[in-house]
């Protein structure tokens, strides 16, 4: 199981080169403008950014549609039902399914900020390793043991994944096809396994951190060096999100 969230974290770009610190600043501040967005006038904008973001990345248009897949994947099977079960207006009614215009705009306004804030975090994440990422964080002032947490549970997600297809392997070989009803019983042996094997791991893994000494002082976090690029990057995406956020209130009121 690879995620590799920092898979092309080498590239030379202008967001691979962006200070950490001043890029997780921008981009979260970015990603909340556009949960904020709720005017349809406004997507065409949204996606505009998110769209020179990735560019100005230079990240492969692979790496997108490969995160995309899963997370797209459940939100489909969640916002299908959308259209069809909100708002009033009738646009056309297949026998006893109606269509919505009202849901359809809503689907739409999801769909466009689904893509839009999963992108800004690929590029947060995909740019900068994800050890530098967690540094930023804790400079920034996330306390060390939630520091500790994340950087281990990225780590080890990768190792759960790897013992779930090995024991999905053993399953299909003994003739485990899962079309039955009886395979839901299986299936939730499979997962109370992985929660199992989840818990061991975790804790032979603190208990050979305390033998080592872990829990002792920590060091100080990484010292960033802000360049003056760096904090021109900021300020001009910290314009753009507080622009969406401005738009959004002016519309809101001028359509009220």
């Amino acid at each position: 199981m690879e995620l590799r969230l920092d898979e092309y974290a080498d590239i030379n770009s202008s967001i691979h080169r962006w200070e950490p610190r001043c890029k997780l600043i921008a981009l979260l501040a970015l990603m909340f403008a556009f949960s904020f967005v709720r005017e349809l006038r406004l997507l065409p904008a949204m996606l505009a950014v998110t769209g020179a973001l990735y560019a100005l990345s230079r990240l492969p248009l692979t790496f997108l549609l490969a995160r995309l897949r899963l997370p797209g994947f459940f939100f489909l099977m969640v916002g299908v039902l959308l259209p069809f079960l909100s708002g009033q207006t009738v646009l056309f009614r297949i026998g006893p399914l109606v269509l919505r215009e009202e849901g359809c705009l809503d689907l739409l306004l999801i769909a466009v900020k689904f893509v839009s804030i999963l992108t800004t975090g690929l590029v947060l994440f995909g740019t900068t390793p994800f050890v530098t990422s967690v540094k930023a964080m804790r400079a920034l002032g996330l306390p060390p043991t939630l520091a500790d947490m994340t950087l281990f549970s990225y780590r080890y997600i990768h190792e759960i994944g790897d013992d779930l297809e090995i024991m999905e392997t053993a399953m299909k070989l003994r003739g485990f096809r899962g079309r039955h009803p009886r395979s839901l019983g299986i299936l939730a042996s499979l997962a109370g396994s992985i929660l199992v094997r989840s818990y061991e791991r975790a804790d032979r893994v603190y208990k050979a951190m305390i033998l080592r000494g872990y829990g002792g002082p920590t060091r100080s976090p990484e010292n960033f060096q802000a360049r003056p690029s760096d904090l021109a990057k900021l300020s001009v995406v910290l314009l753009v999100a507080v622009g969406f956020i401005i738009a959004e209130i002016f519309l809101r009121r001028c359509g009220g």
